[in-house]
């Protein structure tokens, strides 16, 4: 099993939704538009370290740590107790974001890989979704169209096994407020903000660790 003692040291200086399956759309949005989203859902001025006009735990905005020797750069792992998401890199840090992960039994542990990233995506909700909450997803069940309203938020990273799509997402989200919880269908969820930095740094081919929530062991700090 998965723990999070086997990647995270110490922490150091500040740094300077849902399951989802894809919707096959005829209109995506021009470059103007995903500029002109990206402009609206990044505070003026932003600071990774600083700005939080969401009303984040401190604990939750972006930072550099050290990591774990041998741990592999570019590898993403997601701590599920303490709600972090670790981004490794060269030289042996991490950028650390907060995060809120899937609700009860909906969390699923494993490794996966990151085989397709969308900027701005479109987003459906799946059957099983529909079927277990009817109430919530049954007027968009022929999916959202992107922009800062979408589920998946300003970036999708996509979680295969193999050739498999698991329908499982590391996306932006429009409920800030929901980082640090147990809120999603199934997904990892992020500041939008913050998973615009993040995706800029992810390339396909690299992989998600999701810990247990059961299992995991807090650092220290």
């Amino acid at each position: 099993m998965l723990t999070r003692r086997h990647f995270i040291q110490t922490t150091a200086a500040l740094f300077s939704a849902s399951i989802s399956r894809p919707l096959l759309a005829d209109t995506w949005p021009t470059e103007a538009e995903k500029a002109a989203w990206d402009a609206q859902v990044t505070p003026p001025g932003y600071n990774p370290a600083t700005s939080n006009p969401w009303g984040l735990h401190p604990r939750f905005l972006p930072q550099r740590v050290v990591a774990k020797d041998g741990l592999v750069a570019g590898d993403i792992h997601v701590d599920a107790v303490a709600r972090y998401l670790y981004h490794i890199e060269e030289g042996g840090t991490a950028i650390r974001y907060g995060v809120a992960i899937a609700r009860g039994k909906l969390y699923e542990p494993g490794v996966y890989t990151i085989k397709r990233k969308v900027r701005w995506p479109h987003w459906q909700p799946t059957q099983n979704m529909i079927d277990r909450d009817p109430e919530l997803y049954a007027d968009i069940a022929d999916g959202m169209e992107p922009g800062p309203e979408n589920a998946l938020g300003s970036r999708a990273l996509y979680l295969y096994v193999g050739d498999r799509d698991t329908y499982l997402r590391i996306h932006g989200t429009p409920q800030p407020r929901s980082i640090g919880g147990r809120a999603s269908s199934g997904c990892v969820r992020m500041v939008m903000a913050h998973i615009n930095d993040l995706y800029a740094n992810v390339a396909i081919g690299s992989t998600a660790f999701l810990y247990s929530a059961e299992d995991s062991v807090t650092p220290r700090s």
